[in-house]
C-alpha cells in the first residue's frame, strides 16, 4: 500500500507521539521487580549522582514538574519535613525536574531542602522512567527503589499532599515484608 506523501508525514508524527506520551512505551522497563534505569545527574550544588551510589539503601526518586510551583513546593516541603524519618528507615530521598541546577539551587535555598534535587534538562532521565509529559515536563510520579537497586513501588498521579507519609509507610511494609 502506497500513502500519500502528506499522510506519510502525519502518520510518523503519530508514530513518535504515541512513542513519546503513552505509558509502558517507556525506553526503559519501570515496572515494579525490574532494575531501576541508571542514571548521572547533578544536584542543585553541582555534584553529580548515579543510582549505583545508593546500592544498599532504599530510594524515594520523585519526579516532579517545575520548581516553584505550588504543588512541587508542598511535595517538597513534605519530603523535607520527614527527612529524619527517611534517614532512620535507611533511606534517601531524590527528587528530580527538567529544571536547571540553578533553578534547583534557588528552589533549595528557598525552601531549606535537604536531599539532592537533580536536574535533568536533556530530559534523558525522565524519558528512561517514562514520566515526560506532552506538555514536555516530568510528570509527578515517585519510583520506590529497594537496597538492590529494583523497583520496589512506582506511584502514578501523586497526590503532593501526604505523598511523603506514604512512601515512608510503604519502606516499612517492604522492609517488614522482607525482613530487613
Amino acid at each position: 500500500m502506497k500513502l500519500v506523501p502528506g499522510l506519510r508525514s502525519i502518520a510518523c508524527a503519530l508514530a513518535v507521539f504515541c512513542a513519546l506520551t503513552i505509558p509502558g512505551m517507556a525506553y526503559a522497563d519501570t515496572q515494579p521487580g525490574s532494575m531501576a534505569p541508571e542514571f548521572r545527574l547533578q544536584d542543585q550544588n553541582g555534584k553529580w549522582h548515579q543510582i549505583k551510589h545508593y546500592r544498599g539503601k532504599w530510594i524515594a526518586l520523585y519526579f516532579y514538574p517545575k520548581d516553584q510551583t505550588p504543588g512541587c513546593t508542598t511535595q517538597a516541603c513534605e519530603f523535607r519535613d520527614n527527612i529524619f524519618a527517611f534517614r532512620d528507615a535507611g533511606a534517601v530521598i531524590l527528587g528530580v525536574s527538567v529544571d536547571d541546577v540553578a533553578s534547583h539551587k534557588k528552589f533549595s535555598e528557598k525552601h531549606g531542602l535537604p536531599f539532592p534535587i537533580l536536574a535533568d534538562p536533556t530530559k534523558e532521565t525522565a524519558t528512561r522512567y517514562d514520566v515526560v509529559s506532552f506538555a514536555g515536563y516530568a510528570r509527578r510520579e515517585t519510583f520506590l527503589i529497594d537496597p538492590q537497586g529494583r523497583i520496589a513501588k512506582h506511584y502514578l498521579d501523586v497526590d503532593p499532599k501526604g505523598h511523603s507519609q506514604v512512601v515512608l509507610k510503604d519502606i516499612e511494609e517492604l522492609k517488614k515484608n522482607q525482613g530487613s
